[in-house]
């Protein structure tokens, strides 16, 4: 996250209710105990869905992401 925490804090609500309304499988997400960022996953066979639910993210939107990353998982 950016240096910009009253930017950040105007940003969550619609950050949140972004990922709720997109109804991912497997969707979990939430801020780093510091709050320096977060962590969200989910679950997509489509990478193009994967991209736009990303880049249509207010916080990314907005610009108030150092840097970001999409990178498809596989648990064992």
């Amino acid at each position: 996250m950016k240096d910009e925490a009253d930017q950040v804090r105007l940003a969550v609500p619609n950050h949140v209710s972004h990922w709720r309304q997109l109804h991912l499988a497997g969707y979990l997400g939430g801020p780093f105990e510091d709050r320096t960022g977060g962590l969200i996953t989910f679950e997509t066979d489509d990478a193009g869905q994967a991209e736009s639910a990303v880049e249509t993210d207010p916080f990314v939107e907005q610009g108030l992401l150092e840097m970001y990353w999409l990178k498809e998982w596989i648990p064992e």
